[in-house]
């Protein structure tokens, strides 16, 4: 058995700007600092072993966050967790994007990478850390699109469709080789929502 807590990076200013992120390097603003500081505090109580983040500035800084609050041991980061890359859109707005590529800029090659790609890397992180730390709670700090589609890759039964807050909690677990869905995108630490169980 192994249980995974999924938490998305706190919030930055292109997050606040509307702005794609992919794998540009954006630090958290102080809300994202205050956010993951909420979200240590629960998170110190649940009794977790580990937290792995990806090695992206935003999901780091969420990590150190959390561990300089809680306790919990930091491991080293994993690029595999990083976010999709979004090629060329990186930086832009939808406003912009529809202003430089049209309303179909989703159809042309912009270089980026295919959800596909992002969902099998996430499936294979995933899928080793389950191997390799049997009876454990390990938190993986990470990024919406790889958090989403991850999901959708390995319980596509039940997720069709994500939306994965800023600063959320997201909880599986692997019985055997069974993995369900304890927890979907809490953000009740934040005070601004409810969990989905």
């Amino acid at each position: 058995m192994i249980t995974l807590g999924l938490v998305r990076h706190g919030v930055t200013d292109w997050n606040n700007q509307g702005k794609a992120q992919g794998i540009s390097d954006i630090p958290l603003n102080q809300e994202g600092r205050d956010q993951a500081a909420a979200l240590a505090k629960r998170l110190s109580t649940e009794g977790w072993d580990a937290i792995i983040s990806s090695n992206l500035i935003r999901a780091q800084e969420t990590a150190h966050i959390i561990s300089s609050y809680s306790g919990i041991s930091l491991h080293p980061t994993d690029e595999r967790l990083r976010e999709m890359n979004c090629g060329l859109i990186e930086g832009t707005t939808e406003e912009e994007r529809v202003s430089s590529w049209g309303p179909q800029w989703r159809k042309s090659d912009l270089g980026m990478e295919s959800f596909d790609q992002v969902a099998e890397r996430g499936h294979e992180f995933i899928q080793e850390i389950s191997l390799n730390h049997r009876n454990k709670r390990i938190l993986i700090v990470s990024h919406g699109a790889l958090i989403g589609l991850t999901l959708k890759r390995l319980l596509p039964n039940i997720f069709t469709e994500t939306h994965i807050s800023n600063a959320s909690l997201t909880v599986i677990k692997k019985t055997e080789e069974q993995w369900d869905c304890e927890l979907y995108n809490c953000v009740e630490h934040l005070s601004i929502g409810r969990c989905r169980s």
